[in-house]
């Protein structure tokens, strides 16, 4: 599948569903009201969905939510989707996590072909991540995370950038990711979804997060990629990886790939737009092909835009994208 920009489109993000068992500050609304059941798609027509991108050309498949672990029964689509992996017509499965169900299903997901996480952990304060998550428990995600690693997963760290918040906290992060064999990517604040806060009392560029830790660490960049959007160097003392994801200092969108479809069905074509694609409503069409849902994806993908427009000022005061992150697909 090539874009309008001759990007090919190889990776697909699924939100598997818009709940999760945190509230962070900078994704959710505090009181969130979610979808009603009747919008959500079964597994089973998430995974045909996911099927269709998958013989269109998508090698990478990441299940992402709100928390996708807290979907009820939602090991049943990991075990299905895995059978792309051992035919040759996926190279990865993965997931993003808070963590907080993984010392539960850690065994199950590497079982299922998973090889790879990424847990969403912004502090290793108990304090602090319980301020940031609202009401999460600090050791509740070590456990998981170390459940996962257990089970034979390669683990990287995401932390979001929170100016007064976390900023403290990087040289400690990249010494204990060091300790324990994961690599680290650090997140600028994106704004979306109302999330009753001002975000410019949040944001904090990663350029200056950057030359203030190399004041420490010795960072060599590399061309390594997951596939995703972050742009990593190798941290000299510790031998492990550091990515940064710059949607506002420093856009990805010359290289991407990738597109996200929600738990209702509705596929993005870019994060950072509101330009949409119902796929739920040609998937139960009565009588709907294989052959028809893969021409809706293709003439979505044919309105992929050239990139997105985040911007952080207090003169706007709304977030960009009206939809939160959770609904999307983090």
């Amino acid at each position: 599948m090539l874009d309008p920009f001759g990007r090919e489109i190889t990776y697909l993000r699924v939100s598997v569903t818009d709940r999760c068992d945190l509230r962070c500050v900078y994704c959710m609304a505090e009181d969130m009201t979610f979808l009603p059941k009747a919008e959500i798609l079964t597994l089973e027509e998430l995974d045909r969905l996911a099927s269709a991108f998958i013989r269109l050309g998508v090698r990478k498949l990441r299940l992402t939510g709100g928390e996708p672990l807290v979907r009820k029964d939602v090991m049943t689509l990991f075990r299905s989707l895995g059978r792309h992996i051992a035919a040759g017509a996926l190279n990865e499965l993965t997931v993003t996590t808070n963590g907080s169900q993984l010392a539960r299903f850690a065994p199950e997901l590497y079982a299922a072909g998973v090889r790879r996480i990424n847990v969403s952990l912004d502090t290793l304060d108990p304090a602090k991540f319980a301020a940031i998550t609202r009401w999460g428990r600090l050791e509740k995600t070590l456990d998981g995370i170390f459940a996962a690693k257990a089970a034979g997963m390669a683990i990287k760290i995401n932390a979001v950038a929170l100016k007064g918040v976390n900023e403290d906290e990087f040289d400690r992060m990249i010494a204990w990711c060091g300790e324990h064999g994961f690599d680290l990517c650090l997140i600028e604040v994106m704004p979306m979804g109302d999330i009753s806060q001002d975000r410019l009392d949040q944001y904090l560029p990663l350029s200056l997060v950057r030359a203030r830790l190399m004041e420490r660490w010795t960072l060599a960049d590399t061309d390594y990629t997951t596939g995703g959007p972050a742009r990593y160097a190798t941290v000299k003392e510790t031998g492990r990886r550091i990515g940064f994801i710059t949607p506002m200092t420093h856009n990805f969108c010359e290289s991407c790939n990738r597109v996200r479809l929600t738990c209702t069905g509705m596929l993005y074509m870019c994060l950072g737009q509101d330009d949409d694609a119902d796929l739920r409503a040609v998937l139960r069409k009565p009588g709907a092909t294989d052959t028809d849902i893969e021409a809706a994806i293709r003439a979505a993908i044919a309105r992929k835009p050239k990139g997105h427009d985040f911007v952080i000022d207090r003169r706007r005061n709304r977030p960009a994208v009206g939809r939160h992150m959770s609904l999307t697909g983090g």
